[in-house]
């Protein structure tokens, strides 16, 4: 057994149980986003967050014991996504990155948005043309240090 199993498990609990992420969060104790990251094998829980999925997807100890392991990040399948969704956000980000950098450095200086020190929320923003994602993005500022 590895990580990817337990994914799957709580995936296909998921489905069969008719859930969703915002529910599945609300019983764990996190956000929506934080908690669905997690469920799909990005971030560690705590045993805690550990044993309240593990009730809700029906998971043995050991299930429940590998999503408190520290996870290998980063689960695209290839180098450019092909899913029309994912690869939407690298376009945004070959489009948009270097004026994302450039605004960061100018308001910031040196430095990087981290991805650890990290939220985000994502909200559905109804508009009458077609209702809207709206993806906030929240990381700590670090500077890089002279030495």
């Amino acid at each position: 057994m590895d990580r990817s199993v337990v994914t799957q498990k709580i995936i296909e609990a998921k489905v069969r149980n008719g859930m969703k992420w915002s529910d599945i969060a609300k019983a764990i104790g996190e956000s929506k986003e934080w908690v669905t990251a997690g469920c799909l094998g990005q971030m560690t829980f705590t045993k805690s967050q550990a044993e309240a999925a593990g009730k809700l997807f029906e998971l043995t100890d050991e299930e429940m014991a590998w999503l408190q392991i520290v996870p290998y990040k980063g689960s695209l399948p290839t180098a450019v996504p092909t899913d029309p969704l994912i690869y939407r956000w690298y376009e945004i980000v070959s489009v948009y990155g270097t004026t994302i950098k450039e605004l960061i450095h100018e308001e910031f200086g040196d430095g990087i948005m981290s991805a650890i020190d990290f939220s985000m929320d994502i909200q559905r923003e109804p508009d009458p043309k077609g209702d809207r994602v709206q993806v906030v993005l929240s990381g700590k500022y670090l500077s890089y240090k002279t030495y």
